[in-house]
């Protein structure tokens, strides 16, 4: 029996027939593992998955250019992308795993067409009953492009032309009452709606988030609904494509646990391969097939030459996200699967370190251990308000609750953090792991009361300056010791977290400093809170060698 398309196109990529990005491979990796190693009661159904492929190959046609009135070949990367989204069903209902996905694909890689056809497979054989299926843009003429696709993949199969009808403002299908149409922010039909495909297309181009809230809202009432997002990485930034792509990043790098939510990322692993004509492929999976190489080879040439169309090349054709800071470092230099007993330093000193939010946010508390082999190792405690924790989760999309319930946050009553609980759990370290932190680095912004109870309590606190002057060195030496191994920080997801989310500001005399990559909402805490124990590490490290 031949394989199914998803492990066919995991073969390719290890053959080296096709060429992906290591998140994208890790993705495919991922969903093969799941075939093979079903997980939390959902099985692959291949006939599930291929029905929509052999729904689109048989009654969708090519509806312009050379290929027009064709009928449509899905490529290998389409078909396995469409077999996981379809393919992965809940054992007991047969209900889809995957409710939302973002396709992160270079423009003129098919992806109109795509959409397409997996709109009007919902439309017309996915079995819901009165489907609503909505093509969403900032701006109406944008949710256009989706559905005159659709429109004119109609117009050139005569099977679709008998079923499905134009009506004034969508296509509609009779059998099942299920209707498709285009809708703009500004429309006054996104109140009520209950949809079960929404797809999202450019999700760069929309600044306010609330239009993806509410589309994702008016699902509730479906039993396998679907969100579809794709888009390449434009250039506005701190938009709701920022926060869904490092969501993406985050579910794919396992950062963050959400089994509904499907992220396929094509794009250059580094800036420098866009010099690289093989690796082009990553971001361009129809490379040479749909999108044309000669076409891709000028854009290359005119921009060593120019760096304006540099800035879009990079953006539009390898999805190269462009912002003022750059990125500190990769998510293989910061992931380590080490763990550690904190018992196993009964007795040892360290170095503590405390970021204090500034508001009602993430505050993070660190103790850094240093053993015989000079090897680090990181024990940390979150803390977020109690009040309004359950509507973060939900709003951000952040698993603080998975979080909370493994030991690795706790809540302050009332609204606020209470530093109180911050000090309470420095003594408790003290206390039950009989662990002295012989300095405790702190930003003083706002800390003046909590250092007075902390020095109440026998901590020797000292101030940390959040600035290029303290934190340069440090960091550098923080970032090479990540990337070099030598820090285990107990395979803490939040840690790792807050260390995917950093970005880095330098100045004009190669200082760094860390500052947030993306969204607000993607905290850095857990990073600058052992950034400050580093500092401490770095003032005092022959002291330490010698408490050994």
């Amino acid at each position: 029996m031949t394989k199914n398309y998803i492990e066919q196109y995991l073969n390719a990529i290890k053959n080296g027939s096709c060429i992906v990005s290591k998140r994208c491979l890790k993705q495919y990796e991922q969903l093969v593992d799941d075939i093979k190693n079903p997980k939390g009661g959902y099985v692959f159904d291949r006939k599930r998955a291929e029905k929509p492929i052999n729904f689109i190959e048989r009654f969708c046609k090519h509806s312009k250019g050379e290929w027009a009135g064709q009928p449509l070949h899905l490529e290998l990367f389409q078909k396995a992308f469409i077999s996981a989204l379809f393919g992965f069903v809940d054992k007991k209902n047969g209900n889809r795993k995957y409710r939302e996905t973002l396709f992160y694909v270079a423009r003129k890689n098919g992806k109109s067409v795509l959409l397409s056809g997996i709109a009007l497979y919902m439309l017309i054989a996915d079995g819901e009953p009165g489907a609503e299926v909505y093509s969403v843009a900032s701006k109406k003429d944008q949710a256009k492009i989706i559905f005159n696709e659709t429109y004119n993949m109609v117009r050139q199969s005569p099977d679709l032309l008998q079923v499905v009808d134009k009506r004034k403002s969508d296509l509609y299908f009779n059998l099942t009452f299920s209707k498709f149409q285009p809708l703009g922010k500004n429309s006054d039909t996104l109140d009520g709606l209950n949809s079960s495909l929404v797809i999202i297309d450019e999700l760069h181009s929309i600044k306010d988030r609330n239009l993806y809230e509410v589309m994702q809202q008016s699902q509730s009432a479906r039993r396998q609904p679907l969100l579809v997002m794709i888009s390449t990485a434009g250039t506005v930034r701190e938009c709701i494509f920022d926060d869904m792509y490092k969501y993406a990043c985050g579910v794919c790098d396992g950062t963050i646990d959400d089994p509904h939510f499907l992220p396929i990322i094509y794009e250059l692993d580094t800036k420098e391969e866009w010099l690289d004509p093989m690796k082009w492929e990553k971001a361009n999976p129809g490379l040479n097939r749909i999108k044309k190489l000669d076409d891709l080879m000028s854009k290359v040439a005119r921009a060593k030459q120019s760096p304006r169309d540099l800035a879009g090349l990079l953006v539009k054709d390898f999805n190269m996200i462009q912002t003022i800071g750059s990125a500190w470092l990769t998510f293989d230099a910061i992931n380590n699967t080490e763990t550690f007993n904190i018992d196993d330093f009964r007795g040892f000193y360290c170095i503590g370190g405390a970021d204090l939010s500034r508001s009602g946010d993430l505050t993070a508390a660190t103790l850094l251990f240093m053993d015989k082999s000079e090897k680090r190792y990181v024990t940390q405690m979150y803390f977020l308000p109690k009040d309004d924790f359950e509507q973060r989760v939900h709003d951000e999309k952040i698993p603080y609750d998975k979080w909370l319930e493994a030991g690795l946050l706790r809540l302050c009553e009332g609204n606020s953090i209470n530093y109180s609980d911050v000090t309470a759990w420095f003594l408790e370290m003290v206390d039950k792991c009989d662990v002295t932190p012989a300095w405790i680095y702190y930003d003083p912004y706002s800390a003046a009361y909590w250092v007075q109870e902390m020095q109440g309590n026998g901590f020797n606190m000292v101030k940390c300056h959040q600035g290029v002057k303290t934190l340069s060195l440090p960091m550098q030496q923080l970032g090479q010791d990540l990337t070099a191994k030598k820090i285990n920080y107990n395979n803490n997801p939040l840690l790792k977290w807050c260390i995917t989310n950093t970005g880095v500001k330098t100045d004009i005399n190669g200082n760094i400093q860390p500052i947030k990559a993306t969204s607000p909402k993607y905290r850095i805490d857990g990073l600058a809170s052992l950034l400050d124990a580093y500092v401490g590490l770095l003032d005092h490290y022959n002291e330490y060698l010698q408490t050994l």
